[in-house]
């Protein structure tokens, strides 16, 4: 199940960056129908076909180019949802051997639902909501099964390491213990990574609404809507325009957008301004815990690795308005994006696993131990000062 859950990662994955290949290339309504193509499994070719499909849906003639990219997304997001069921369905076998369920059946029905929307996406013609709500579906799929990928292969490791840990604490429980000491108390470093913990699930909520914004950018094709720095062009305050940005007006196809050119503008600040906050404090997140006592070397390890994901993200987002939003650029923008996420719930576990299996301060076994070792010291300190007197 762990191989699976690992392939449908990676699967999960090239969803994503096929996904914003099909956005950034306004494919996005390249078949317009669901679940086929102009009433076929794939892009019609030969010549009955296309002039059939053209009669069957005139105002969008076959663009086989961008009727490709559709399909081939939809194929694999096909794929990866048998994938999760496949998953489901073993860890519903497996439920009494301990292997996760809740995890793999919430899977099943967010699979379910990201079908759901793919298809609104089409019979909607792009509503942004049902855009950006598909864009973050797609992030919740792969966020969850990067943590059942954690859970499973640290079910693997514990399992190694039962008898090692039963072994210690058996060693420990033959030692006396004093009646009048006190329990066990957490090591200050251990506290201090359990603080950590609320700071960086702090940072997974602003991470994914500045996730959520930039989808919602992108499905309002704001992304080029300013594009002077460090802000927008000159007088864009006068074009602020919050209530118009954040709405949906009506129209019969929502493709190349229909908001006008302030309420682009808006979206596209308030996504720069989201990208400052999030940057700020997950550099600050990553830096503290990168040089906290008492944080494991894997979790520095995963700290420099957001701490790289953020620089390469701003310097992604900035040639995106510099040179335009060039193709590959703008799917690397995407990529990023879910490598940051994922490297921030990775923190997150690591941060859980840490200050849960953490070993704390037991005075009490302190001064059992302590005990113990006088005990023995004693009769050989006496011995050696008897042999000494006598030397």
């Amino acid at each position: 199940m762990k191989k699976l859950t690992l392939f449908s990662l990676f699967l999960a994955a090239v969803v994503i960056i096929l996904g914003a290949y099909t956005r950034l290339t306004d494919a996005g309504l390249g078949c317009p129908d669901w679940p086929g193509c102009y009433g076929n499994l794939t892009v019609p070719l030969s010549d009955d076909k296309v002039n059939a499909a053209n009669a069957a849906y005139p105002e969008r003639p076959v663009e086989a180019f961008k009727a490709w990219n559709e399909m081939i997304h939809r194929y694999f997001a096909g794929t990866l949802g048998l994938c999760i069921a496949a998953i489901a369905f073993i860890a519903f076998r497996q439920r009494k051997q301990g292997t996760p369920f809740k995890l793999p059946l919430l899977l099943l029905g967010l699979v379910t639902f990201q079908a759901a929307l793919g298809m609104w996406t089409v019979t909607l013609n792009l509503l942004p909501v049902v855009v950006m709500g598909h864009l973050l579906g797609g992030f919740s799929v792969l966020s969850c099964l990067f943590l059942l990928y954690l859970r499973l292969r640290e079910a693997d490791t514990s399992t190694n390491s039962v008898s090692q840990n039963s072994v210690s604490q058996n060693s420990v429980s033959q030692e006396p213990v004093s009646k009048d000491s006190a329990g066990p108390v957490a090591s200050p470093s251990v506290a201090g990574l359990s603080r950590m913990k609320t700071f960086a699930l702090f940072g997974v909520g602003v991470l994914v609404i500045q996730i959520a914004l930039g989808g919602w950018t992108s499905a309002n094709y704001a992304a080029l809507a300013c594009t002077d720095m460090p802000i927008c062009e000159e007088g864009w305050q006068s074009r602020l325009d919050f209530a118009g940005a954040f709405s949906v007006p009506e129209a019969e196809n929502y493709e190349f957008g229909a908001h006008d050119y302030g309420e682009r503008a808006t979206m596209h600040i308030v996504h720069r301004a989201g990208a400052l906050i999030t940057f700020s404090y997950l550099l600050a997140l990553g830096l503290t815990l990168f040089f906290k006592q008492g944080a494991s070397l894997q979790l520095k390890r995963v700290s420099a690795i957001m701490i790289g994901c953020l620089f390469a993200q701003v310097a992604l987002g900035v040639s995106n308005v510099v040179f335009a939003l060039p193709l590959a650029v703008a799917v690397l923008h995407n990529a990023f994006a879910a490598i940051l996420l994922l490297s921030l719930l990775w923190i997150v576990f690591s941060l859980i696993k840490h200050t849960s299996t953490a070993p704390t301060y037991d005075s009490s076994v302190n001064a059992a131990r302590h005990t113990t070792l006088s005990s023995h010291a004693l009769p050989q300190a006496l011995s050696k000062a008897t042999g000494g007197l006598h030397g």
